[in-house]
């Protein structure tokens, strides 16, 4: 991907029109699952890659059209043609991995076979007793989860925070998308990186996913804390919130249930749509239960409250952010919002303002937006050339009978680097 001008990294909203969004077009490393290992990969089931690559592919489709899409796999090809970011990435990983004994068959490698490679894993040569007999299939485990490119890097401003993954089986991710930011030529960024041993000391049991972490405003943030991003990782971000001392800035919390695991992140269970609107799981978000929603205000550099809110969109109205809420499932009854939630029913990517992605199979929630004013739009259609995103609000459905069984959407399958300020 050569190219002579540098693509500034700015996102301070979630629903400001796009202009860059990094993505991952799932491969080999999908089918490299078994019902016996798919647990430890962090899936409930295993994909059927030729399904979800068709499905994919109009996702893509819908994103090529509206705005300008960078691979993974094509970043990462590109900084490992510089010897010294490839050395040291490929000595960290493998380090950490406890892999070294293929160090010097990886830097053989050139750069488009090393990106698959460490995307789609290395198998174990068995060349001894130990390898012989291990029930291991690899040295480097395929990234399974890779697809959902929002979990191991944020953008918030013209920065990017680099995810603390909450499961090992992810941590390459992370240290991949944190070498495409630092030695990428065309990306101009600052990286807050985590998963350094300092950090992992001062705050033991820190994780952060980017699932979790939804920029509501320039001086708004909405976090999710659960099993993917603990209270630790959002001290860690509290911090370096007061470390800017620059006004006042605020952090609403929500707490999340350990199950069922479609509740792994705050943006299965809430997500903006527009100026407005939001799209919320309405048995989590507004109803009474005993999982927190907190307020965090910080200005210049100190923490001035914090406090319990009756719920996400209240605590946003009293902030200026006054969100109608559509309800996942629609209101027919909770088994229906129920089914919908799990197969990423509330999980929408803006890429403007009131013009939203998601999976066409959650038809109720969709009629829901129709009722609220979206109007519904085919990415089949789309892509033919049989209709144009319209001038209004729209949600433009893709297929997901495959993808959604991986555990994620929309907004899961794209890391935005660039929004226009709404």
């Amino acid at each position: 991907m050569q190219t002579n001008k540098r693509f500034k990294v700015e996102v301070n909203s979630e629903i400001g029109q796009l202009e860059g969004v990094i993505i991952h077009t799932p491969g080999l490393e999908v089918e490299e699952m078994t019902p016996e290992n798919a647990e430890r990969a962090l899936y409930s089931d295993i994909l059927n890659l030729s399904v979800a690559s068709d499905e994919y592919a109009t996702f893509k489709g819908v994103l090529n059209k509206i705005t300008r899409t960078f691979e993974v796999r094509d970043l990462l090809s590109d900084i490992l043609a510089n010897e010294p970011v490839k050395t040291a990435l490929l000595q960290n990983i493998c380090y950490s991995e406890g892999a070294l004994e293929i160090l010097p068959r990886l830097m053989e490698q050139n750069p488009t076979e090393l990106a698959r490679q460490l995307i789609q894993g290395v198998y174990l040569e068995r060349n001894n007793l130990t390898r012989y007999l291990s029930l291991e299939r690899f040295s480097l485990r395929p990234l399974h989860n890779f697809l959902f490119t929002r979990d191991a890097s944020m953008s918030f401003g013209n920065e990017v925070l680099i995810g603390k993954m909450a499961s090992k089986v992810r941590d390459r991710e992370a240290v991949i998308m944190d070498a495409i930011f630092n030695h990428h030529p065309m990306l101009e960024t600052s990286t807050i990186n985590p998963n350094t041993p300092e950090i992992i000391r001062n705050y033991p049991g820190i994780s952060i996913e980017g699932g979790d972490f939804q920029v509501g405003r320039e001086d708004v943030l909405v976090i999710g804390t659960g099993i993917r991003t603990s209270t630790q990782g959002i001290d860690f971000i509290l911090e370096k919130i007061k470390s800017k001392k620059d006004g006042l800035r605020h952090i609403l919390i929500q707490e999340l249930p350990d199950t069922p695991e479609s509740f792994i992140h705050l943006d299965m269970v809430f997500t903006f749509l527009d100026m407005d609107t939001c799209m919320v799981y309405e048995p989590l978000i507004m109803g009474t239960n005993r999982f927190h929603t907190i307020h965090i205000q910080v200005e210049n550099g100190e923490v001035i409250s914090i406090e319990e809110e009756r719920n996400l969109p209240k605590a946003l109205k009293k902030l200026g952010i006054d969100m109608n809420p559509v309800r996942c499932g629609g209101g027919i009854d909770s088994w229906t919002q129920e089914r919908e939630q799990w197969h990423s029913g509330a999980n929408f990517f803006a890429f403007a303002p009131g013009k939203v992605i998601g999976y066409e199979r959650n038809i109720h929630t969709i009629d829901q937006l129709n009722k609220n004013g979206f109007e519904i739009v085919q990415a089949k259609n789309l892509l033919s050339g049989l209709c144009e995103i319209p001038e209004g609000k729209c949600v433009v459905t893709i297929p997901g009978s495959e993808l959604a069984r991986g555990g994620g959407g929309a907004r899961c399958m794209s890391m935005p680097i660039r929004r226009k300020k709404v």
